[in-house]
């Protein structure tokens, strides 16, 4: 089994987590330039095999699409072209900021720590990867009870 990838897409950084080989838990792995995302990318599955790569798409409060919407949208299609094999989900990445600003503080973070935006990032798509791991697992249980 591979594991699962998450991407917090920006227009200058996207945060990256990832889970266990088993894919139970979610895990901060890093931050990188937006420019240099595909390159990570080849890198970071030559050496790990990942079955799906989890997408936050952004909406706003009223559902509406947020201003960087087409552009996650234009990335998913350019990695789907470098990367056919690997299966891409969206999440709506509604609140995944101000949560990882909640969690770093409740965590204990400096201040200063938390002013830093790659940080801000990671914690991000890890909140992401949390969610999309709560949801596959409720709709296991709702098939299981059907």
């Amino acid at each position: 089994m591979g594991r699962i990838l998450a991407l917090d897409y920006g227009r200058k950084r996207t945060g990256i987590a990832v889970t266990d080989s088993l894919q139970m838990i979610a895990n901060r792995l890093t931050t990188v330039n937006t420019k240099d995302i595909f390159v990570f990318l080849k890198d970071y599955f030559a050496g790990e095999k990942v079955d799906v790569v989890v997408v936050g798409l952004p909406v706003k409060l009223n559902n509406s699409p947020s201003e960087i919407q087409e552009e996650v949208k234009r990335f998913i299609a350019s990695f789907k072209k470098q990367f056919p094999d690997i299966a891409v989900e969206t999440v709506d990445e509604r609140f995944t900021s101000s949560l990882a600003m909640q969690a770093m503080r409740e965590g204990g973070v400096a201040r200063m720590k938390r002013r830093n935006k790659a940080l801000t990032d990671a914690v991000s798509a890890t909140i992401l990867l949390q969610d999309y791991l709560r949801a596959r697992e409720n709709k296991k249980n709702r098939e299981r009870n059907v």
